[in-house]
């Protein structure tokens, strides 16, 4: 099923389920100076401030994340369960076949069974730690009637059953599958190695000419690890399996504010005092991520004896994710890198449950979920479907087609890591000692973590788990018959890339690639385009001392590297004022308007702009062309690769006669006919109104709801879209601003940590009768940040409503 049949089919679903909903009250809890909380062992004094951000206070740590996990809930209680549905394969539960396929993907995983099993092994202060956060959500669930859950749960007619700690590890999974999630470009590469040699690499490359690797250099010497050609041969069939995986995965966390285009999630950059007015470091992050309503983040500062710390959550995990204590700040992107490796398993015709290793044949486990799936909107009544999943020794199977199966073997589903621990440590840590010592036992996808503290230093350590193969690289399948492709451990903490203290006074990352070929280990092929990461190096390697508001001027610029050399180059092949043989007058007077518009292009995607718009309808229309002429129109579609834009680079800089499309004469030519495309496309969406083509106009963005297509109900869940400014790629490349996908935005100030900006998109609550639904949009949208106080002097402040919960 398409995508667009999808979200038809779950827009029905909803509009059906909301003919039986009588709305009553507004399930919003009442205020009060003090609230009776079963389950405390102490008080705890929660404050809240203009943007209903929570600062809880208390007098231990079991007390801090019980109040973590009932303040959350107060805010967020459906997300929070849409979060822990999705990621166990409970959705069809409440939202019927429509998500079956999702929900069958996660029960392949086994993502409920592992965080139960993780669960079950925590001991100590952890699992003290997460029964008390557990414990938490499950008191501000018993406080609420059928009036006062969220009008969600009345809409769908169910109850949220109790959280368990299982439910908050099994959202880490989640992220987990966002962010580390590439066997189907390991198939797609196997389908695509009958391309000439040349071809294959030029089409799929590792390298650019302005890569900016943080760690080690590429003016060595040193020899290109190459990826490894498949002994696999992978059918488009099979492709084509493998990418309907990836749309079912994509609409499913596009719902719940967890997707990650190609991977592509963040940027984060750190400066030390020698470059900032302050003479003590800033340190930037804005995690990139589908734009959802409610945000994926929540903002909250938490202090008990030996920690204070602020920043933001996800709701159901506890502690900070990206923030800073007293001591330190840290931000996260994603690396990227390859820990999926898929073996074809040769199974026995005689008996299918057998399969083939070096020491014989072995017994595949054979396991049944049941997953209920409701029958009717009207009614929550549910049936069973059973769905039967195959573990070999490498793990589940996750694609086949006949009598070919393919097992997945991934750090995720390794329940013997710590999955709980390494961010508790985090938030604690008092220096880069401690930081690196917490990142050492980090079990989640290997992020770039940047460091700055208040002693000045700065820092950046990329972790954790990265395989190390017998033999290949994990590039394409393996066949899994033999031992060529098992994992032989993991690149060991102290090597991984990591700097301290850098000469340059600054580090920056942005998903491209982080490390110069004297590398030794492999990390990855694929890696995210350079613009981004570029466009902030080159920004702030300027001879100046940066500001708070210049570090917001580099969140929020617009600048497309893409975009403005292919214009530029466009424009250089046609200096010569002539016009492409083929083209006629009409044509040929099309060409040079359009050359006028490329040519007063500042280079800047603004909604205003008409170059932006003209330009990335010209450059899509190029590489839809000659990828279409060199691969036929079946593989065109098929083709994907994070970094694709240094191939589109490629062809502009040296404009290579063999991949001219046969039916054009000339690369004019061709940029004649894209041009054409362009109008012919911009007329059917905009109109003929040439004036009416801009950049806004086209783009926007847009806030979604799970509900928002509800009939009658759903409007209140809306947010009205808005010109788009940047972009995460598409025809201009991504810019340091991706508009929509920016899910948040800090800046740490070391020298009064009271002077940090923080914010997410929407707002704190995830009821759309508060206040604080969506009074962050601006905020968001403008790059204006606003302060987020730390110390308790400050946020005594700022408070607006406090509430003291006692025993």
């Amino acid at each position: 099923m398409k995508s667009a049949d999808r979200l038809l089919t779950f827009s029905s679903f909803i509009l059906t389920a909301c003919f039986v909903l009588l709305l009553s009250g507004s399930g919003l809890a009442q205020s009060a100076n003090t609230l009776r909380v079963a389950g405390l062992k102490d008080k705890v004094t929660v404050q809240r401030d203009e943007r209903g951000i929570p600062y809880i206070e208390a007098a231990n740590d079991h007390d801090l994340y019980f109040a973590q996990g009932y303040i959350t809930a107060s805010d967020r209680l459906w997300q929070m369960d849409v979060l822990r549905r999705t990621a166990r394969g409970e959705m069809a539960e409440i939202f019927g076949k429509v998500v079956l396929e999702e929900d069958k993907r996660r029960r392949t995983y086994g993502f409920a069974r592992l965080s139960e099993q993780a669960a079950a092994n925590l001991t100590g202060e952890m699992k003290t730690l997460l029964d008390a956060y557990a414990n938490g959500v499950n008191a501000y669930i018993a406080s609420c009637d059928d009036k006062t859950l969220p009008i969600e749960f009345r809409i769908l007619q169910y109850k949220p059953r109790l959280w368990l700690p299982a439910d908050s590890l099994v959202l880490g999974l989640m992220m987990h599958e966002s962010l580390t999630t590439s066997w189907q470009l390991d198939v797609m590469r196997a389908a695509f190695a009958d391309l000439p040699k040349e071809k294959y690499e030029q089409l799929f490359p590792e390298y650019s000419t302005i890569d900016t690797p943080v760690v080690g250099s590429d003016n060595v010497k040193a020899k290109v690890k190459k990826a490894v050609a498949s002994n696999i041969k992978v059918s488009s069939e099979l492709l084509a399996l493998a990418q309907r995986d990836e749309a079912i995965k994509q609409s499913s966390l596009e719902r719940v504010g967890l997707h990650a285009e190609e991977l592509a999630a963040s940027n984060n950059w750190v400066i030390s005092g020698k470059k900032s007015a302050t003479g003590k470091p800033l340190l930037s992050s804005d995690p990139h991520l589908a734009l959802t309503v409610p945000p994926i983040w929540y903002l909250i500062n938490l202090s008990a004896p030996g920690v204070r710390v602020a920043g933001v959550s996800i709701p159901g995990i506890h502690c900070v994710i990206i923030g800073h204590n007293d001591r330190i700040a840290w931000g996260m992107t994603n690396i990227g890198p390859d820990v999926q490796d898929l073996y074809k398993e040769k199974f026995d015709a005689a008996n299918p449950k057998r399969y083939q290793t070096p020491q014989g044949w072995k017994e595949a486990e054979v396991r049944t979920e049941e997953i209920k799936v409701r029958v009717a909107p009207t009614k929550p009544e549910t049936e069973i479907v059973k769905l039967d999943v195959t573990v070999t020794r490498h793990g589940p199977i996750v694609l086949e087609k006949d009598n070919e199966r393919f097992a997945l073997k991934w750090t995720a589903l390794d329940a013997t890591l710590d999955w709980a621990g390494s961010f508790h440590r985090l938030n604690r840590a008092r220096n880069w000692k401690e930081f690196c010592a917490a990142l050492s036992t980090y079990a989640g996808a290997p992020q770039n973590h940047v460091y700055a503290d208040v002693d000045g230093h700065i820092g950046y350590y990329g972790a954790r788990y990265i395989p190390i193969r017998k033999s290949g690289d994990g590039s394409v399948p393996y066949d899994g018959s033999t031992d060529a492709g098992e994992w032989t451990g993991f690149i060991p903490f102290e090597k991984l890339p990591h700097l301290f203290d850098p000469p340059s006074g600054y580090i920056a990352t942005a998903n491209a690639r982080i490390v110069g070929k004297d590398y030794p280990h492999f990390i990855s092929h694929s890696w995210a385009s350079p613009y981004r990461q570029k466009r902030i190096h080159d920004l702030l390697r300027q001879n100046k001392k940066f500001t708070m508001d210049d570090f917001r001027a580099i969140q929020g610029d617009e600048f497309a590297i893409g975009g403005k050399s292919f214009a530029d180059a466009v424009q250089k092949l046609f200096s010569d004022k002539q016009v492409a043989s083929k083209g006629s007058g009409t044509e040929a007077a099309t060409l040079g308007s359009a050359m006028n518009v490329l040519a007063e292009w500042d280079g800047r995607a603004v909604p205003d702009s008409r170059g932006a718009l003209l330009v990335s309808e010209i450059r899509q229309a190029f590489v839809n062309r000659v990828l279409t002429s060199a691969l036929g129109a079946e593989r065109a579609k098929q083709y994907r690769w994070g970094n694709r834009d240094s191939f589109v680079d490629f062809l502009v800089t040296s404009w290579p006669k063999e991949w001219l499309p046969k039916e054009f004469s000339s690369w004019k030519d061709l940029l004649v006919a894209c041009e054409g495309d362009a109008r012919a496309n911009l007329t059917k969406q905009l109109g003929s109104d040439e004036s009416k083509w801009t950049f806004g106009n086209a783009v926007q963005i847009k806030f979604n709801h799970p509900l928002t297509v509800a009939p009658m109900v759903g409007a209140q869940f809306k947010i009205d879209p808005i010109p788009q400014r940047g972009t995460g790629g598409g025809g201009l490349g991504a810019t340091v601003n991706v508009g929509p996908s920016v899910s948040m935005r800090l800046i740490a100030d070391m020298s009064n940590l009271d002077n940090t900006q923080h914010t997410i998109s929407t707002g704190q609550s995830g009821n759309p009768k508060s206040l604080h639904y969506k009074d962050q949009v601006m905020d968001w949208y403008n790059v204006t940040p606003r302060t987020f106080p730390f110390s308790k002097e400050a946020v005594q402040k700022a408070a607006k409503q406090t509430v003291t919960l006692v025993p």
